[in-house]
């Protein structure tokens, strides 16, 4: 029995970050999204494109100077999507459970 207490077992950090959802698709376009909020196994983001729920999803979320003290950060991340819903703005939010990630090397993120 729920008494309305949240769940979550992951502390959660509200940032409005740059990321990219990749295509699994090689042809097609790279959908830009901005995080809401944040934990280290799931993020709730906002997307101007609906996807489906169960929907397994790579993405990139770009720490930027102001968070990481130094220089931009990406971090690529492999996870399924868990929730969609409609916003008030017209746009898509999107939480997806983030299953494994990687800090991309400076090289591999200047392209």
């Amino acid at each position: 029995m729920s008494d309305g207490a949240d769940r979550r077992e992951a502390r959660r950090f509200t940032m409005s970050l740059p990321m990219r959802v990749l295509s699994p698709v090689a042809e097609a376009r790279e959908l830009g999204a901005e995080t809401r909020d944040v934990s280290y196994r799931g993020l709730y983001f906002l997307a101007d494109a609906k996807l489906k729920i169960g929907s397994e999803i790579d993405f990139v979320i770009t720490l930027p100077e102001q968070v990481t003290q130094s220089s931009d950060v990406n971090i690529r991340c492999q996870g399924q999507i868990v929730r969609v819903e409609p916003t008030e703005n017209g746009r898509v939010g999107i939480a997806a459970r983030i299953d494994r990630y990687e800090f991309l090397p400076a090289a591999a993120t200047a392209a």
